[in-house]
């Protein structure tokens, strides 16, 4: 390392340390979910998905159906200015619909990251994970070796087959 580099180093710091504090904020978040999150069980922390889409579908409702509503105009309309008012003013929604997902992800970002990590963390301790089966379950079922009905309920196993080897969730 250069004297350069060293001086700056001094006056600006180092950026992977700048890094870690940027997103110590963040990871304080995800913890703080932690002991909530063991708590659940298998079926209520993989319901926590669906309240997530639940609620970027909720923020984004207004914005599709204004969306739907001025598509619709446009294909009934033969007036070219007007279509493209219409298309601009979609265009600019589609915009805005960008921003609030972006908004809303941020929002739920430490809870998800928190979901992944408990779930990724329960694979890792249980050869096994049963929940009650879901229609997706069901058509995995199907197609992967990894998950199995039992009556209601779905096995999902912590390890699967790539390739011809055994991957084990670790």
């Amino acid at each position: 390392m250069g004297l350069l580099d060293k001086v700056l180093k001094v006056f600006v710091g180092d950026k992977s340390k700048q890094d870690v504090a940027s997103i110590q904020p963040i990871v304080n978040k995800i913890k703080s979910f932690e002991a909530e999150l063991e708590k659940l069980s298998h079926d209520e922390l993989r319901a926590k998905t669906t309240a997530f889409k639940a609620k970027i579908a909720e923020a984004l409702s207004d914005n599709n159906a204004e969306r739907l509503k001025l598509e619709a105009e446009a294909d009934e309309t033969e007036d070219i200015d007007r279509k493209e008012e219409i298309y601009t003013h979609i265009d600019k929604l589609k915009d805005e619909a960008y921003e609030i997902s972006e908004n809303i992800l941020n929002e739920i970002l430490p809870e998800a990251f928190a979901v992944v990590k408990e779930t990724a963390k329960r694979f890792f301790h249980n050869e096994t994970i049963q929940v009650t089966a879901s229609a997706f379950d069901r058509e995995l079922s199907a197609e992967k070796d990894f998950v199995t009905l039992e009556g209601d309920n779905a096995l999902w196993s912590n390890s699967w087959d790539a390739a011809g080897n055994p991957i084990p969730w670790d």
